[in-house]
């Protein structure tokens, strides 16, 4: 188990922020510095900003790129998620657009989700293989107390006419091109509320890294299944995105405000304690290297031979 003095780093850690399609940048961002990051697995996704808000060390960047030039199952999740610990970064909160797969969630509306199902399949989902084996525990994806923190905020700041809804079932697919009718009815089916294609790939590696994740999700569309309205199209996307994009500012300002008064625990910061399977003299030196920013308070800072 990590030891009293990384339970104190916690207290100091920074608090990270993915901005998905629409979010490129953070409003009330201040002493803004941008930092580009090597990592073992490869260039993350555009350039770290980092500054404060509302009296909180913020990490900033942008899912696709600044410029929105890579696809969903082109992101380079593991680099991403690498850097952000490498960084200093122990609670993140990822901003996306999701559609909606429930009457109920309207376009506009906001949801802070619960749980996963996942649908891709082109994507490198661990940090761990190569001579290494961990299996952390997936069962509760997302950190309950940073998603209440979230949701309390968001709740405070939702504009007139919007709704913030708690908990539910996000179903990750591969994209990039939206669902079938048969399959978007399948979703609802199996009780899902809302569709997306990043979260739950950053998740799985967040639960990894040790780091507290939770999402909010900002509906854009009701998907293809809801004969009523239109399916579901980038305009559509990009104009209810711009009306949500008012609402995140002061939703990120409320989170860092109860963050002033107290960081909150996570059992994702201890999420290898019991994960990892393989004896660190096992380990191949390459990997031990690449590993050591999440394994070194179980096995040892990694000093190359």
């Amino acid at each position: 188990m990590p030891n009293d003095a990384n339970q104190d780093k916690l207290q100091q850690a920074r608090v990270g922020v993915i901005g998905g399609s629409g979010l490129y940048a953070i409003e009330g961002l201040t002493d803004v510095t941008e930092v580009e990051v090597k990592t073992p697995f490869g260039t993350p996704s555009d350039a770290f900003r980092i500054g404060r808000l509302h009296g909180v060390d913020v990490v900033f960047l942008a899912r696709h790129g600044r410029h929105h030039h890579l696809l969903p199952s082109e992101v380079p999740y593991r680099a991403n998620l690498w850097a952000m610990r490498s960084l200093g970064v122990r609670w993140l909160i990822s901003v996306s657009a999701v559609g909606s797969l429930q009457e109920h969630l309207k376009p506009r509306d906001m949801v802070v989700p619960e749980q996963f199902i996942d649908r891709t399949m082109q994507r490198p989902a661990s940090f761990f293989g190569k001579g290494c084996v961990a299996h952390v525990s997936l069962a509760d994806p997302f950190c309950s107390h940073l998603s209440s923190l979230l949701a309390d905020a968001a709740e405070r700041a939702m504009p007139k006419g919007q709704t913030l809804h708690r908990g539910g079932t996000y179903l990750c697919m591969e994209g990039p091109a939206f669902s079938t009718r048969a399959e978007s009815e399948l979703y609802r089916s199996w009780g899902c509320d809302v569709i997306g294609m990043t979260n739950h790939t950053e998740a799985r590696l967040a639960r990894e890294a040790e780091i507290a994740y939770a999402s909010l999700s900002m509906v854009t569309d009701y998907d293809c299944w809801h004969t009523d309205h239109d399916a579901v199209s980038v305009d559509m996307v990009i104009a209810n995105l711009q009306a949500n994009a008012t609402a995140t500012g002061p939703i990120l300002q409320g989170v860092m405000e109860a963050f002033t008064e107290k960081r909150p625990q996570s059992s994702a910061h201890n999420a290898l304690a019991d994960a990892l399977m393989t004896r660190p003299e096992a380990v191949p030196g390459e990997t031990r290297e690449a590993l050591d920013l999440f394994t070194s308070p179980y096995w040892g800072e990694f000093k190359p031979s």
